[in-house]
């Protein structure tokens, strides 16, 4: 039987009292709100926390918006909320790609995006999402709010830039013309980790040529900011077939998997590679189809 080591618990009733408890708990805190990643590694004690702060009653971070130009999510906001939101899968179709593959029912009525992005697992899917589409990451604290873009957000495994004493309280994403994004995975069961995950968003300039790219991987690197070669590779040129077939190679390369139970550093690589091509793709194929409203489900 696992059980967790000794911890106390509180429950928050706003954000001021959550950052309150926080700041008075101090590094020996951790936020809970679905706890499907966090409750197991206690039970396994990979996590050791002597304080739990639940912010599940906090109801303000619950929301989904389009506000000047960008989509904002509430930290608390649900995986059910983000599969189920028509705004969301016309927006940002990769959403919808990557909360389809996420665990289970249970899971993605508990789960919450904020939960799943302060985890940091190399291998978790809305992670490479953020990073492709490019979210920023919206902390607030002792100091006031601070904005963080994604790429700066993760300071590697299981290391978020979200200090003691703070709390992830919004995403936002930038919503662009005629864009299109994609999420591809292989997982060795449904619902199961990523054995290889690419994300790729990009939208079209005015002449059919790609005007900015994005990519995000999992469960291929400790990073989720190396595949800058990639996206200038892609930026200023035609959305053919080759092209994605070359960013597949360039992501192919840039990545640094581990062999492990779920495969070999070689076939990891491998499916880089292909779920990059396959995710730039269906990426263009949506941003053709968009129209300029910026992304739509296919």
């Amino acid at each position: 039987m696992q059980v967790p080591a000794t911890f106390e618990y509180r429950r928050a009733s706003s954000v001021e009292d959550a950052l309150a408890l926080l700041e008075r708990f101090g590094e020996e805190a951790r936020v809970i709100a679905g706890g499907h990643s966090l409750l197991p590694m206690m039970k396994l004690r990979l996590a050791r926390p002597e304080f739990l702060v639940d912010i599940n009653d906090l109801h303000e971070l619950d929301y989904l918006r389009l506000e000047g130009g960008e989509l904002l999510i509430g930290a608390l906001t649900r995986h059910r909320t983000l599969l189920e939101s028509e705004l969301v899968g016309r927006l940002f179709p990769i959403f919808h790609d990557a909360e389809r593959v996420i665990a289970d029912p249970p899971v993605r009525n508990r789960g919450t995006i904020g939960g799943s992005l302060c985890q940091a697992d190399p291998a978790e899917d809305l992670s490479a999402v953020c990073t492709a589409v490019r979210a920023v990451a919206v902390i607030l604290g002792p100091g006031g709010r601070r904005s963080v873009p994604m790429q700066e957000f993760y300071r590697g495994p299981y290391e978020t830039a979200v200090g003691a004493g703070e709390l992830l309280v919004e995403i936002r994403v930038p919503v662009r013309p005629n864009a299109g994004s994609a999420y591809r995975k292989v997982e060795r069961k449904t619902g199961d980790w990523a054995v290889a995950a690419a994300g790729g968003a990009l939208s079209l300039a005015d002449d059919g040529r790609i005007g900015w790219a994005g990519i995000g991987l999992a469960a291929v690197s400790t990073s989720l900011a190396g595949y800058r070669r990639v996206e200038e590779a892609l930026v200023g040129r035609e959305p053919t077939d080759e092209l994605f077939t070359e960013a597949g190679r360039i992501a192919a390369e840039d990545c640094d998997p581990l062999s492990d139970l779920r495969g070999t550093e070689e076939y990891k690589r491998h499916l880089a590679g292909e779920l990059t091509h396959r995710a730039l793709t269906l990426a263009a194929e949506r941003a053709r189809a968009a129209g300029g409203t910026g992304g739509k489900d296919a």
